[in-house]
């Protein structure tokens, strides 16, 4: 939101107010606080007639600093509100001299200057981060009377902004203006079906803005030189956290606002759904199923979307009869297959669901301020919403998918949640403003934790849209509605990558893409995408997305890529274990590996898929494609082929490749099984490791089932031998293959 017009007026109809000085400082034992009048106070008379601001800093955990703008402090509390992991016994070291006050975290200091205007410094071990100059606070106060605060905070030489949720377009935020404000609006547009509110700078910092409500984002394009963020009301609150790494800003965000949960290994295998408005029975999803296996194509969920319902009654969470008069046999024939079973649901309930008159009856939808239900005829006719702020709507919804969790149901696709209305009023008193971007967090909160009670930590999983900050909680979430082209498969990941930087651990998108019917080359290409993704599926909107479809060659590239990825589940599941236990995404933009290098800066058509293994997906029907290597020797996963690095790359794919290098020094751990995601990944494990320098040692930790650690194993060179030992757990078989730098790869320049 821009309140200036150039940089010495403000827009008609706006006036400001700015401090002007530090008039006092308040020192606690964990807390800063300064009272700063809008205009310098000379004599007793310029105290009286004048506003006046109050600024608290503390620190909620270490490394974290929290600030807290207010003008005037007598609002009611503001519901809902995240839930911060808060730890109250780190050390904080407040002080305040004649020139200057300080409050330290960590390595992560606040610098308040007490003489002349505004001045705070964020420093991490004694280096400037980023400011609040003398024009970066104020309260604007537009024709009617509204009042918003917008803080300022400078944008250096070079820097560059990420994150702020799943945003389409490019992966560097800085001249772009975001709002936070969730909308169904699919991947070829500004809007985002994800907001976050946080965003993460390459010069080693992270900035959340604790408020679930509309926060405006103007990264340099209001003031070209500042990173502005504001929000309606007579409070800012804000999070500045240290890194020094992106790394380490994204593990210090998700241990505050919440980590990934871990996710089943079963959800990493290839999922098929029936698509949206094809037709879909018993009889056409069993041919899916049977057409699969003997194509020799692994399968390990099958998806139902939402014409498993009759129409015109989503949800009322009963099947189609005539589509599917034998759900409990349909079901326990997939199972017996070994499929895991996934079923479409959306918090809305339809005018003719028979859940509709009950729900209005007993007070669980969505109501105005009149005390009516809120309808309207877009996606459902006469549709409602369950008002999650209830706990007994909360309870009387997840007792309906209790129902289908009893037939043998896995998991749920919990789409939609973003159209949330302002004008109604919640069953809690929620702000509505507040709970249109929040709405998601209830919703999957409530379905997540369904599944979790029923199937066991590490066994939920949802195929969510819609989200928060915070939402990484509730895994995984998919990219939304794109066309079937090559420039909605490019719109796709720059969204995946921009979420990834906003402390989400996994991301799907639709293989092929939703809208339309891809190209045969097209759907070939996204596959290879697809599944060097966290979680694979296979989904489109009027047409089917079985490989046969297309072509005999879609056919083989979808195994050759399925197993690829089913035999790489030790080295998966690592990278899974960390975006759970320390918040570092399966899929990291460049810049998460490599932040020393700026020509990863702006990178958006590539990415690492875990610590190892960068991916370029080719988005071009020739075939062609050009991708960057930082420094090192790089071997290409499947094809052997080493090129050193720092330099850019321009190569051409069958359809039985892509660039798929391993980076200099990295361990991958390759399964002994293709044809299931669930095995024993310690069991008869290859470690290939990938052009080790002279003496070099690596530490390989392969996981176990329940989430922990199998084995531990130690690896070294000498003289081009290799020696292993396993130092922690068992694993009785494996072997060491030794992929050294060929003279070819040295000697590229």
């Amino acid at each position: 939101m821009k309140f200036t017009d150039g940089y010495w007026q403000l827009r008609a109809g706006r006036s400001r107010l700015r401090p002007a000085e530090i008039e006092s400082v308040l020192v606690g034992e964990r807390e800063l606080t300064v009272f700063a009048p809008a205009r310098r106070v000379e004599r007793r008379g310029d105290s009286l007639n004048q506003p006046m601001f109050t600024v608290t800093f503390s620190s909620p955990a270490r490394g974290v600093i929290g600030v807290r703008i207010a003008h005037h402090l007598g609002g009611l509390p503001a519901h809902p509100a995240y839930e911060l992991v808060v730890d109250d016994d780190h050390p904080v070291k407040v002080e305040a001299g004649a020139t200057e006050a300080r409050l330290t975290s960590g390595e992560l200091s606040v610098v308040v200057g007490l003489d002349g205007p505004w001045d705070v410094r964020f420093e991490q071990d004694g280096q400037p981060l980023t400011n609040s100059g003398e024009r970066s606070v104020g309260l604007i106060t537009d024709a009617d009377g509204k009042h918003y605060l917008h803080e300022q905070l400078a944008l250096g030489v070079g820097e560059t902004i990420y994150g702020l949720g799943e945003r389409f377009g490019p992966l560097v935020k800085n001249g772009q203006v975001v709002d936070i404000w969730n909308a169904d609006g699919g991947t070829s547009s500004e809007q985002a079906y994800k907001s976050v509110p946080f965003f993460l700078s390459s010069k080693g910092y992270g900035v959340f803005v604790d408020s679930p409500a509309h926060v405006s984002f103007e990264v340099g394009s209001e003031v070209t030189s500042r990173n502005q963020f504001s929000v309606a009301g007579q409070e800012l609150q804000y999070y500045v956290l240290a890194g020094p790494t992106p790394k380490d800003v994204l593990s210090r965000y998700t241990a505050l606002i919440g980590r990934p949960a871990r996710v089943p290994a079963w959800s990493m295998g290839l999922w098929l759904s029936t698509s949206f408005t094809t037709d879909y029975t018993e009889e056409t999803t069993s041919e899916f199923v049977a057409g699969m296996a003997e194509r020799d194509l692994p399968l390990s969920v099958f998806h139902f979307d939402c014409f498993w319902m009759r129409q015109f009654h989503w949800c009322d969470f009963q099947w189609d009869p005539a589509a599917f008069p034998d759900p409990a046999g349909m079901v326990r024939r997939l199972k017996e297959r070994g499929l895991r079973v996934s079923l479409w649901i959306n918090p809305y309930v339809a005018q003719r669901s028979v859940l509709f008159e009950e729900g209005r009856r007993l007070g669980y939808l969505l109501k105005r301020s009149d005390g009516s239900v809120w309808q309207w005829d877009l996606w459902q006719a006469g549709m409602a919403i369950v008002d999650f702020t209830n706990p007994a709507a909360t309870a009387w919804y997840r007792a309906k998918l209790q129902e289908l969790i009893d037939l043998g149901v896995d998991c749920f696709k919990t789409d939609f949640g973003e159209r949330i209305p302002t004008d109604v009023a919640w069953y809690d008193g929620s702000d509505p403003e507040r709970m249109h971007n929040y709405y998601p967090q209830l919703y999957n909160a409530a379905v997540f934790g369904l599944l979790e009670e029923n199937r066991g930590t590490g066994e939920a999983v949802l195929f969510a849209r819609s989200a928060t900050a915070g939402g990484q909680q509730f895994p995984v979430h998919w990219g939304g509605d794109c066309e079937s082209t090559f420039e909605a498969m490019a719109e796709s990941l720059r969204g995946g990558l921009s979420l990834a930087a906003s402390g989400f651990g996994y991301w799907s998108h639709d293989i092929g893409g939703f809208e339309g019917t891809p190209d045969a080359a097209i759907f070939k290409r996204w596959v290879q995408f697809g599944l060097l993704s966290s979680h694979s599926r296979l989904h489109g909107s009027s047409s089917y997305r079985v490989p046969w479809a297309f072509d005999d060659e879609a056919v083989g590239v979808l195994r050759r890529f399925t197993k690829l990825k089913l035999s790489l589940m030790p080295y998966l599941m690592t990278a899974a274990g960390e975006a759970h236990r320390e918040g570092i995404p399966m899929m990291r933009p460049m810049v998460l590996e490599f932040p020393g290098d700026p020509a990863v800066a702006y990178l958006d058509r590539q990415y690492m898929l875990g610590p190892d293994l960068l991916v370029a997906p080719v988005m071009s029907f020739d075939g062609k494609v050009s991708f960057y290597l930082p420094a090192g020797t790089w071997t290409h996963l499947l094809s052997g082929e080493q090129l050193a690095g720092p330099r850019w790359v321009e190569a051409e794919y069958g359809f039985d490749s892509l660039p798929l290098f391993v980076r200099e020094g990295a361990v991958i751990a390759v399964g002994a099984v293709d044809d299931r995601p669930e095995y024993d990944w310690a069991d008869d494990v290859e470690l290939r490791w990938f052009a080790p320098a002279a003496d070099a040692s690596a530490t390989v930790r392969l996981p176990a089932q329940d989430g922990g650690v199998a084995a531990v194993i130690e690896l070294s060179v000498r003289d081009g031998e290799v020696q292993s030992r396993v130092v922690e757990g068992t694993c009785e078989r494996y072997t060491v293959k030794l992929v050294s730098t060929t003279p070819a790869a040295e000697n590229i320049a």
